[in-house]
């Protein structure tokens, strides 16, 4: 992967393109107790973040090809959304007393292509989500250690008006693909408030460098079942390393690749007497 340094400078964020093959809606599962529900609705979610993580980084790579003085009017803050067709648009600005500055808005359409937009948008809208993310972040940085690894963010307004934002780690910028911590928070309508936090962290961040391309396994044995996290790490990464196992305490889950453009996850549920990968 080609890791541009001033994506991190500007977004705080890196993302990859990852096109997005089919996924078998039959997962197989050897066992009788894995929650495959539970499982889908989060790869529901999963396979959303991903979608939002292309139109990211794809705009942001036009970004930088915009003129320099309207480059200096930009903060720290951007994000992506969908309107009520489903087009994808995207926001690069600064917040300032709560109010959110555009300075370039990208619409995201067939093809990847991205095109500058004139369209108006509701303020308030604009200025919520910046709110949103900036609550996100400190809370984030207030919950790990100094130094840690990067993080992606992603929002996206729900249904009853909320906020979620979820914040993961991003490929690193020296190749290593990062598990071990993930947060998601429930964010009040006006973007100031935490209504709800999710947020699961390893004493210690562990990863992996993306080359050469080799079997891995995610030593999630404290946890009975893939969490989130877990499951976006083999979806993201999967061009990356041949095979990926989430070891996790009572199960393992990986996806094969059937060589026609689709996946399969596989949950293989364990016996008392299964030996597992060694912690990396």
């Amino acid at each position: 992967m080609n890791i541009k340094p001033h994506y991190f400078a500007i977004l705080f964020l890196l993302l990859a393109a990852i096109a997005a093959p089919l996924y078998s809606q039959k997962p197989q599962t050897k066992g009788p107790n894995f929650d495959v529900v539970e499982f889908d609705r989060k790869f529901e979610t999963v396979r959303w973040l991903v979608e939002y993580d292309e139109v990211a980084w794809k705009t942001s790579d036009v970004v930088m090809t915009e003129d320099k003085a309207e480059l200096a009017k930009l903060g720290g803050e951007w994000f992506c959304l969908q309107d009520s067709k489903k087009q994808w648009h995207a926001f690069y600005g600064k917040l300032t007393d709560g109010k959110f500055q555009a300075v370039f808005h990208y619409t995201f359409g067939p093809a990847s292509k991205v095109t500058r937009s004139a369209e108006v948008f509701d303020p308030k809208i604009l200025d919520a989500h910046a709110a949103a993310l900036a609550t996100a972040k400190t809370k984030l940085v207030a919950s790990i250690p100094a130094g840690s690894p990067r993080f992606n963010q992603y929002i996206r307004k729900e249904s009853n008006g909320t906020f979620g934002v979820w914040m993961l780690p991003a490929f690193q910028p020296d190749g290593t693909a990062v598990y071990g911590g993930e947060a998601y928070y429930s964010i009040d309508s006006a973007g100031t408030k935490i209504l709800k936090e999710e947020s699961y962290f390893k004493p210690n961040f562990l990863g992996f460098k993306s080359s050469p391309p080799r079997e891995i396994w995610l030593n999630f044995r404290e946890l009975e079942k893939p969490n989130l996290g877990a499951i976006f790490f083999v979806w993201y990464y999967k061009p990356y390393f041949t095979k990926i196992f989430i070891d996790n305490a009572k199960s393992t889950s990986s996806i094969i690749d059937t060589g026609k453009g689709e996946f399969i996850w596989v949950h293989v549920e364990k016996d008392e007497a299964k030996t597992t990968k060694p912690e990396k």
